[in-house]
């Protein structure tokens, strides 16, 4: 199964690691250096040029590194609900 993130970027449930609002996850120092370490390294990803309400941490095997960031304009509660079936589909 897959899950939608928005703008036809779609990543595999199971690679999923996380989902965390990008609101409260980067007061945190260590997601920040996190952050900038994976934008440093090439490993994030945009849906589209809005700001951001999430970002999506998943495995990917097919790159050197394993884990990538996605952020997306959908909330995390839409993605949960994407994610659990609860969004009417």
């Amino acid at each position: 199964m897959y899950l939608h993130i928005g703008n036809n970027r779609i990543i595999r449930k199971k690679d999923i690691i996380g989902i965390f609002d990008s609101d409260t996850a980067t007061v945190s120092s260590v997601t920040k250096k996190y952050l900038a370490r994976a934008e440093k390294d090439k490993r994030i990803e945009a849906t589209n040029a809005e700001i951001p309400k999430s970002f999506v941490l998943y495995a990917d095997k097919k790159q050197k590194k394993n884990y990538r960031l996605c952020f997306s304009q959908l909330s995390t509660g839409s993605l949960l609900n994407r994610m659990t079936g609860k969004d009417g589909n």
